[in-house]
């Protein structure tokens, strides 16, 4: 018995595989337990570091970070769809010219590194006399690389539809722009939705690029907090800052899913 891509594996590929689990499972635990040791015996595993993470002036800091990065967040993800909305429409018209020069955008702020864009803008606007706060450089740089990723994904969910959605709507008198806005963007939105959701779970955690130009996020004030308590204290508070964002992705995960289930 097969599938299409992969012939189903027999009794003995099931047993070379559940061997090969656990002694991978075996490994980790290994390396656990060498980490937990070696931690303990430097001791950073002792209770009053780790007692740390419940004062409220450290939890009352952290706060504040994460209100930054969820500030960050928003206007960042809300202008990095509509200007990637408004690339993938530009790629879609007639002019030679213009979806040259939008491929380009593309091409270019999908390519550069987010870390790079960031840094030529907190440092190269006052080159050029223009001063750029820490909250704009990240969320402009964070916009000119999402926007043109997020462009490709639209362009591809719109790729996958029957060419006959956009010339149905010609038909029937809509122009080019409301043909893009009414028929084709809803359902490529709609087919890509679970990357398109990844992409903006991706774009939260790259808040944390904030960090680098002093801007006071969550892993920002984190590091401020290590400096005042000590380098020793390192350890229990990145591990909470740690924890936050995993819980924050997968309560964002839990809402991508059930999005993807509704629609």
């Amino acid at each position: 018995m097969s599938t299409l891509l992969y012939d189903t594996p027999g009794p003995k590929a099931r047993r070379r595989s559940q061997i090969l689990s656990a002694l991978s499972i075996l490994v980790i635990l290994l390396l656990l337990a060498w980490a937990g040791f070696s931690l303990d015996k430097a001791g950073m595993l002792a209770p009053d570091l780790w007692a740390t993470v419940f004062q409220p002036d450290l939890l009352n800091l952290l706060a504040g970070g994460l209100l930054a990065t969820f500030e960050v967040s928003a206007v960042a993800i809300i202008m990095s769809v509509v200007l990637g909305a408004l690339v993938t429409a530009g790629l879609m018209t007639r002019s030679v010219l213009l979806r040259a020069a939008l491929r380009t955008w593309v091409e270019v702020f999908r390519g550069l590194p987010l870390l790079l864009l960031i840094f030529f803008l907190f440092l190269g606007g006052p080159v050029i006399g223009v001063d750029i706060s820490t909250f704009w450089a990240l969320v402009l740089g964070l916009v000119l690389y999402n926007s043109a990723v997020l462009a490709e994904i639209f362009r591809a969910g719109i790729d996958t539809l029957p060419k006959g959605q956009g010339e149905a709507g010609l038909a029937i008198g809509l122009s080019n722009a409301e043909v893009f806005c009414i028929i084709l963007l809803p359902q490529s939105i709609r087919r890509m939705l679970p990357t398109l959701l990844t992409q903006l779970i991706t774009l939260l955690k790259e808040t944390s690029f904030g960090f680098v130009i002093g801007y006071a996020e969550l892993l920002r004030d984190a590091r401020t907090a290590v400096e005042y308590l000590g380098g020793s204290y390192s350890l229990p508070v990145y591990t909470l800052v740690a924890v936050v964002y995993m819980v924050i992705n997968c309560i964002l995960s839990e809402i991508a899913r059930r999005a993807q289930a509704v629609l």
